[in-house]
């Protein structure tokens, strides 16, 4: 039950993670404000403001995908931790390979809104959102 509840979370974490990264690239791809300068402040508020909120849920995501692995090990589910471990190492991946300027910033505004990264981490949002929808089913009817 925990399990479900928890996956509930991160479905929503992720959902959140996908509205984000759209309105951000709505922002990126709309040029009448582009040409305003008035509004050009306002936009760049916006967008530091979306950072700040999705790299308050990094912690939790992670932390949460952490704690359904030392669950399933403590528990002895060891096809289910072996279907959520990828993911795991993904994590620890992706943390421990911050930007380059070794701060713990993930969600950089000026490095998020680069085209090629924006559409990378709107990618890896849609795969955590496939992979946590399978997971909350597999829970759901293994459990």
């Amino acid at each position: 039950m925990l399990t479900l509840v928890l996956c509930a979370a991160l479905i929503f974490f992720v959902i959140w993670q996908i509205i984000a990264f759209d309105e951000l690239r709505t922002d990126f791809k709309n040029p009448i404000d582009q040409s305003n300068p008035t509004r050009a402040r306002e936009r760049i508020l916006n967008i530091e403001r979306i950072c700040n909120l999705l790299r308050r849920l990094v912690v939790p995501e992670y932390s949460i995908h952490g704690l359904f692995c030392l669950m399933f090990m403590c528990a002895g589910e060891w096809v289910t931790l072996g279907l959520n471990i990828p993911l795991l190492f993904y994590h620890l991946w992706r943390f421990l390979h911050r930007p380059a300027d070794g701060s713990v910033v993930m969600y950089d505004p000026v490095s998020v809104m680069n085209a090629d990264i924006l559409n990378y981490c709107q990618k890896e949002s849609w795969c955590k959102m496939g992979f946590y929808l399978l997971s909350f089913f597999y829970y759901l009817y293994r459990g």
